[in-house]
């Protein structure tokens, strides 16, 4: 039975591509930091549930290291989907804007290549094979607004550091790809919904609609079916149209 890890699991995207592994009958272990799982994950034997805080190195190594040590249950996908989305405007302290920076780059970036480097190590120990899918953002391609500098980079740094993964450790078994959504409708963008509108929120888009979270759970499950592994490094945009590559 196929056994993946995805981070951010109780809500939105990541709940949403949770929801979708266990209906196709794939072991999940999920993470959360404060969230509660469904109560369906929960009942589930095929779920597993971690708590840990991803800004926080030492709980990371307590809490998601042993996850990768075990070769009769070593996961054969890892979906780095948590991320955080925090405003620091360039008029702000240094202190407060680098305080940010740092708590951005922790959970949407650090944490996710600290995971990335435990699952190839374990695989390559193993000789196994193993996909990894890096949930990223429009904003690594076309950038956000300046208070959301942080959250941009981040995402272009885990666009940058799957290629990197692709082009050595495929060849060894390891493929890795992007996922870069545009704007989903998710917990997290509901404040936008109901401050904007969707008429402000899919303006530049080619439809009149936000995309909902289960298009790209759709995406994910396809990739972690490995039946595209030359598509390696690639990054695949779905983003309602809002720019196109």
């Amino acid at each position: 039975m196929k056994h993946a890890v995805v981070t951010g699991a109780s809500r939105g995207i990541g709940k949403a591509i949770t929801d979708k592994l266990l209906k196709e009958n794939i072991r999940v272990t999920g993470t959360r930091r404060s969230s509660e799982f469904p109560p369906e994950f929960q009942m589930s034997e095929l779920f597993t549930e971690i708590q840990v805080d991803l800004n926080d190195f030492d709980a990371i190594y307590e809490k998601l290291n042993p996850v990768f040590q075990s070769n009769s249950e070593l996961p054969d996908v890892l979906i780095n989907n948590a991320g955080i989305f925090i405003d620091a405007d360039f008029e702000v302290s240094d202190e407060d804007w680098l305080e940010v920076w740092d708590q951005t780059m922790n959970v949407n970036l650090r944490s996710a290549a600290l995971l990335s480097k435990w699952f190839i190590n374990a695989h390559q120990k193993s000789g196994s094979e193993g996909i990894i899918i890096n949930i990223a953002s429009r904003a690594a391609y076309r950038g956000d607004t300046q208070e959301y500098a942080a959250y941009a980079a981040s995402k272009g740094g885990m666009a940058a550091f799957t290629k990197s993964i692709a082009r050595d450790f495929s060849k060894k078994g390891i493929v890795a790809y992007t996922v870069a959504p545009g704007f989903i409708e998710t917990d997290m963008a509901k404040e936008s919904v109901d401050i904007l509108g969707v008429e402000a929120l899919t303006a530049g888009s080619a439809f009149d609609e936000i995309t909902q979270p289960e298009e790209v759970a759709n995406l994910v499950s396809f990739l972690a079916s490995g039946e595209v592994k030359h598509m390696t490094g690639s990054t695949f945009h779905i983003n309602g149209g809002s720019y196109m590559v």
